[in-house]
């Protein structure tokens, strides 16, 4: 049995989560492969609203098996008090594990983190969340990060978590930064590891001997392709590969094994944070845009910026992640508008080019080429079915995918799990 990978197209915030929950009906097992507690992903069934960090969001489906692979930087505190939160909402947190390879984050990585990010010009500022993401990373790569497995050793745990904060303390003196309260901080993850100790597992053997019984696996990423280390909008990225490549090392599996690849992309496109965005709007409809989709972050709050379709971007980053089906999300929030714009092509310095630039100089100075669509100004939110959809949506959507060279596979017209339909 094949390996089926969800992955961002975009600059995250696509709705994953939701897409994960609504594929997870015949799933056994979803495994987060990358990123970390910077990630938020809401669920809404019933009138019950979710927002996960860590935990993977096949959780809501009783029996589902949960994997916190490898590929992560988990913040112990924060995933004992997600787990600790599910748990006290009446769902199973028996069903999750976490892997012994994964990279733990804690206070003094934050603490680099907003550092680092307080001492960078406005113009070079990256717009981190501060989680600490980028430094656990830096740690991971510099051989002194400090696995899952040492929480099953307090004794370990202890000496090496003191080791490090003590060099961390070094470096925030020489900035003139407060120093880190090591034994404060200390009882707080001493008290995370000890809930999240039985569930630290060898997950690679997981997942390999569910792919071996013939289970059906989800690998659920985070972010989206254009905060992808290597192949996002560098250096405005994240610190981890936010592609369906990335589900093989972060999860511990072989190439063969992925079978479809969904790839999540919002019917306009946002982007938090700092760096180009080509088809940013930035006067009133890029406001609309925000109000009527809700545009702020699941993990900071952050309203996110706004603007069209960009198709270049689309297009370069499913041919990337090899997408066999788009999820369609949001496509509510455009119901009233009577006029759409696609991003079809970009000018730079007077070249017109449909290959999105890799240079960050050139990033800046995209200028979109837009095709201009009927609007089809009624209400899908009650729809369940493609064949009800207003012409000019199943138009739009159809445009998109020719643009994308992809085909449509799912459609969201609400936050809700139920307004979400098969094409």
């Amino acid at each position: 049995m094949s390996v089926d990978v969800l992955v961002g197209t975009q600059w995250g915030d696509e709705g994953k989560g939701k897409l994960i929950d609504v594929l997870t009906r015949d799933i056994d097992m979803v495994v987060r492969f990358q990123g970390g507690n910077n990630a938020g992903h809401t669920v809404e069934i019933g009138k019950e609203k979710y927002v996960l960090h860590l935990v993977p969001s096949g959780i809501f489906r009783p029996g589902v098996a949960c994997i916190v692979g490898n590929g992560l930087v988990v913040d112990p505190i924060s995933l004992a008090g997600e787990m600790q939160e599910l748990s006290r909402r009446g769902l199973d947190v028996s069903v999750i594990e976490l892997s012994c390879k994964s990279q733990m984050i804690f206070q003094y990585q934050k603490e680099m983190d907003a550092l680092k990010e307080a001492k960078c010009s406005s113009d070079k500022k990256i717009g981190t969340t501060k989680r600490g993401i980028g430094p656990a990373y830096a740690d991971k790569a510099h051989r002194v990060g400090i696995r899952g497995i040492e929480l099953k050793n307090l004794t370990k745990l202890e000496k090496l978590f003191r080791e490090q904060a003590l060099i961390y303390n070094k470096v925030f003196v020489e900035a003139g930064a407060a120093e880190l309260d090591i034994d404060a901080e200390w009882v707080k993850v001493k008290a995370a590891a000890e809930y999240l100790a039985p569930f630290v597992k060898d997950t690679v053997l997981t997942v390999n001997r569910a792919i071996k019984a013939g289970k059906k696996i989800l690998c659920e990423g985070a972010q989206g392709m254009w905060l992808d280390i290597d192949h996002g909008t560098y250096p405005y990225v994240t610190s981890s590969n936010t592609t369906t490549g990335g589900a093989c090392t972060g999860a511990g599996i072989a190439p063969k094994h992925i079978g479809t690849v969904w790839g999540v992309m919002k019917a306009y496109t946002t982007r938090v944070g700092e760096g180009p965005f080509p088809t940013e709007l930035l006067d009133q409809s890029g406001e609309d845009l925000r109000q009527a989709g809700g545009e702020f972050g699941a993990t900071t709050g952050r309203p996110r910026r706004c603007g069209w379709f960009d198709a270049v971007a689309c297009s370069y980053s499913c041919m990337v992640n090899g997408v066999d089906k788009l999820t369609m999300t949001k496509m509510d929030v455009l119901d009233d508008l009577s006029e759409l714009k696609i991003c079809t092509a970009y000018e730079i310095d007077g070249v017109i080019t449909k290959d999105m630039p890799t240079s960050s100089e050139e990033l800046t100075k995209i200028k979109p080429i837009y095709e201009t669509i009927a609007g089809w100004n009624s209400p899908t939110t009650g729809i369940r079915k493609w064949d009800d959809l207003p012409e000019n949506a199943k138009k739009y959507l159809e445009r998109i995918a020719e643009l994308v060279d992809s085909e449509i596979g799912i459609v969201s017209v609400g936050p809700k799990r139920e307004q979400t339909f098969s094409v």
